[in-house]
């Protein structure tokens, strides 16, 4: 045989063996790849109860999230066979669910959990409007055989019942099912002694949650609360930056911060007591409002402006900040159980210590670098230019947000004038309280007019 009679066998051989593993790749590595997909989006409802000798939970996952885990299936398309399913059902419930979830009785774990009932659903079902129609469907038959459903479509119910020593104990859940799917939007709700129902929203995993919780466990949780998000919003954090560039002294420092905390304070409990718009656009403009709010302090650093009123600017745009603060605290209310009011609080106590921490962090490194790198003058205006140029960015992303949503004016009903008279109590409420505070600095805080410039 000639070398190239060779060469072309050994050619087709290499194809042939090619289109072979192909096959084998595609017969069985496809399958288990879409098989072992994770689920973009997944919604998982739950309820909570607690009876005589037993705390209940009662979870609804989307199939879609926990794959076919050597469910028993029938035809090509991979239909379920629900009379043979339930003991691998009871193995996900187990090893999916409930290993990722931990419930309490005051600061004890509740062990052993007992796997009550499971059941598929169809997609169409709307068993979980409440505990007892939920309750009533996890419990019935399972679905007949010759219902075909695909094995990633419809809701796996499970039933769980932990052992408990008393109905009136303080229960509080961790339920750790943000691996179930990219994005994870868990929506339990716990059945009050009375029969009232406490809805908690949330998305991912956020940690312990306290379906009841005591005064000092809700003040503790937004004193953390407020304290984080003060260090997380970098807005936030640099408009304070921009506030301490030109102002390094005590005396110079204590009424801008002052200002600047009263004023966001005024508005996040405005904000708690319903004295917002609830127009889907109000969230976009504040976020605007903010990011302008950085850059017109940028400038003022940068042209060297008198500082001897710039508390006033502060407190103004303080308000707005406060405004931001709000739209977190409004989505966390829900954890406060019935400690609202000291909630509130303690959200705006944990903004504070966050930024007595930013003051004290970043008035010596400004101070240092000011005194061993760079001029007073020269770095004020090349901190603050940077500040601006990022500010900038975010308001211009902002405004384009802000600009895609319907700016109709609002019909002239009765909800619009009192509207209107909430924000006439707000702002008669601010000006009273600036009125105020123009007293006292004027008097124990007035600075020198050889130190009243930027730099």
């Amino acid at each position: 045989m000639s070398n190239n009679k060779k060469t072309k066998t050994r050619a087709l051989g290499a194809i042939k063996y090619s289109l072979a593993l192909l096959l084998c790749l595609l017969a069985t590595g496809v399958p288990r790849a879409f098989a072992d997909e994770i689920p973009s989006r997944v919604a998982v409802q739950g309820f909570v109860k607690a009876e005589p000798g037993r705390l209940n939970l009662l979870m609804r996952i989307p199939m879609d999230s926990v794959g076919e885990a050597g469910l028993p299936l029938r035809g090509s398309v991979g239909y379920l066979i629900f009379s043979e399913a339930r003991d691998d059902l009871e193995e996900i419930a187990g090893n999916r669910i409930l290993q990722s979830i931990q419930m309490f009785e005051g600061d004890r774990l509740l062990d052993n959990p007992r796997i009550d009932a499971v059941r598929v659903s169809l997609p169409s079902s709307r068993a979980f409007v409440d505990y007892e129609s939920a309750l009533a469907n996890v419990r019935s038959a399972p679905l007949a055989d010759d219902v075909d459903l695909y094995y990633r479509q419809g809701f796996l119910d499970v039933l769980a019942s932990y052992p408990v020593d008393s109905v009136s104990s303080r229960f509080s859940i961790d339920a750790r099912l943000g691996g179930l799917g990219l994005e994870t939007t868990t929506v339990l709700r716990y059945i009050v002694d009375d029969g009232s129902e406490r809805t908690f929203s949330y998305i991912g995993n956020p940690g312990r949650v306290y379906l009841d919780p005591r005064w000092y466990q809700a003040v503790f949780n937004f004193i953390a609360l407020g304290f984080d998000h003060i260090l997380e919003g970098a807005d936030h954090l640099l408009f304070l930056f921009c506030l301490l560039i030109p102002l390094r002294r005590v005396g110079a420092l204590i009424p801008v911060v002052t200002s600047f905390t009263i004023a966001h304070s005024i508005t996040l409990i405005a904000s708690a007591l319903g004295w917002v718009p609830s127009a889907i656009w109000f969230p976009s403009l504040i976020e605007t409002l903010i990011a302008l709010s950085i850059v017109y302090m940028a400038l003022e650093n940068i042209v060297g402006v008198k500082q001897r009123h710039r508390w006033m600017v502060t407190f103004c745009f303080g308000l707005v900040h406060g405004f931001g603060f709000s739209f977190l605290l409004t989505e966390s209310m829900q954890f406060a159980g019935s400690h609202l009011v000291m909630s509130l609080l303690a959200f705006n106590l944990g903004v504070e210590f966050g930024q007595i921490l930013v003051l004290v962090l970043m008035v010596p490194v400004i101070h240092l670098l000011f005194k061993y790198a760079l001029p007073e003058r020269i770095g004020v205006i090349l901190l603050s230019a940077l500040v601006a140029h990022w500010a900038w960015h975010w308001m211009a992303e902002r405004f384009v947000g802000f600009m895609a949503y319907d700016l109709s004016l609002p019909a002239l009903d009765r909800y619009f004038f009192a509207g209107l008279l909430q924000w006439g109590a707000l702002l008669a409420l601010s000006l009273g309280v600036l009125w105020l505070m123009q007293g006292l600095f004027d008097r124990y805080f007035t600075p020198s007019d050889d130190s009243g410039r930027a730099g």
